[in-house]
């Protein structure tokens, strides 16, 4: 019976051991002496940058309508379906207008016959050459008048202008249109290095932008790669809608295709570079987004606890807000452990 309660002795204090927070000998009653590595603190220049976000689209992108308004009779396309350059999109009802060609064609006839008895007249000496002049004015204005209809019936089809795919359709068939309201809003897909990630930022960060400024790009669709892409433009007023001024980055994209409207973040590099303090990402407790504490060497044998601001990170490397001035050292392990009221022994 002894030798069982000996073995789960040893058991015990064996299990204890192995599960002892990191620390040096210390004589019975003292307290816990808790063993250390520290890093020197570093500062790096580092360019700045503006993080945003926005949808993909492409370069060139066209609103279609029609010229006059009328019933819609066809729309030969739905959204998100490619269509190459030429083809039909989609007709109007040419019932009215072909009754006004046919109208103003009959008009042009009556001139035309008007006109040609003025002449013969004129010849007689019965009309005048004001009058001859009348009858051929009138004339001029009836083929005007029809040409200008016969050039609206040929602009109640839309054809596309480029191979591209349709983003949205805002109207149906049998529905009445106004002349030039959008029916279609589709997009080209002539080149890859027409697409584009269109983002919203701020007024300070839309001055700070340079167009052909580089810029780092992830999207939704593949969030394992990053894309190159550059500033192409800024537009120069704000967007309505969300109250965001609006900037353009051209994507290198290396053969993928997305989708437009594919949600893209983007790393805009500005001019402007900044000096941060640099610590390993080892040296931080209790992190909570850009919020976090620190550890430095007070002296032999004591720490201190510092409240610090993340500007990023980078790997195992953490960038800082904050200057630290005056402290010469970070405590890069056994940081759980501490507490203020620590005795520390620094190792190599």
């Amino acid at each position: 019976m002894k030798k069982i309660k000996f073995t789960l002795l040893i058991a015990s204090l064996f299990f204890f051991a192995c599960n002892e927070k990191p620390k040096g000998k210390s004589p019975l009653g003292a307290p816990d002496i808790i063993s250390v590595k520290v890093s020197p603190i570093s500062s790096l220049r580092i360019a700045s940058s503006i993080q945003a976000t926005g949808l993909v689209s492409t370069e060139d992108q066209t609103n279609y309508s029609f010229k006059i308004g009328g019933v819609v009779s066809r729309i030969l396309v739905d959204e998100g379906q490619f269509f190459s350059k030429g083809q039909l999109l989609a007709t109007l009802n040419t019932t009215e207008i072909a009754a006004g060609v046919a109208q103003l064609g009959l008009g042009v006839e009556r001139a035309q016959r008007d006109y040609t008895r003025a002449v013969n007249l004129y010849r007689d000496s019965v009309f005048t050459l004001e009058q001859l002049q009348n009858t051929k004015t009138a004339l001029d204005v009836a083929k005007k008048a029809k040409e200008a209809l016969a050039f609206n019936e040929r602009y109640a089809k839309i054809y596309a202008y480029t191979d591209g795919f349709v983003v949205k359709k805002t109207a149906n068939e049998g529905e009445v249109i106004g002349g030039g309201i959008p029916i279609l809003s589709t997009n080209s897909v002539r080149k890859n290095a027409n697409y584009i990630l269109k983002v919203g930022v701020t007024d300070l960060e839309w001055s700070a932008i340079r167009e052909g400024q580089a810029a780092k790009v992830i999207l939704d669709g593949y969030p394992e790669r990053f894309f190159e892409a550059t500033i192409l433009r800024k537009l120069q007023n704000a967007d309505q809608e969300i109250g965001s001024f609006q900037v353009e980055l051209s994507l290198k994209l290396q053969g993928i295709v997305p989708p437009v409207g594919m949600f893209g973040k983007a790393e805009i590099i500005t001019d402007k570079n900044e000096t941060a303090m640099v610590i390993p990402y080892s040296s931080l407790v209790e992190a909570d987004g850009k919020k976090a504490f620190v550890f430095t060497a007070i002296g032999a044998n004591k720490v201190k606890k510092l409240a610090v601001n993340i500007a990023k990170f980078e790997n195992d490397k953490v960038y800082l807000n904050d200057r630290l001035e005056g402290i010469n050292n970070i405590v890069i392990s056994n940081s759980a452990y501490l507490n203020e009221q620590s005795i520390i022994k620094i190792i190599k």
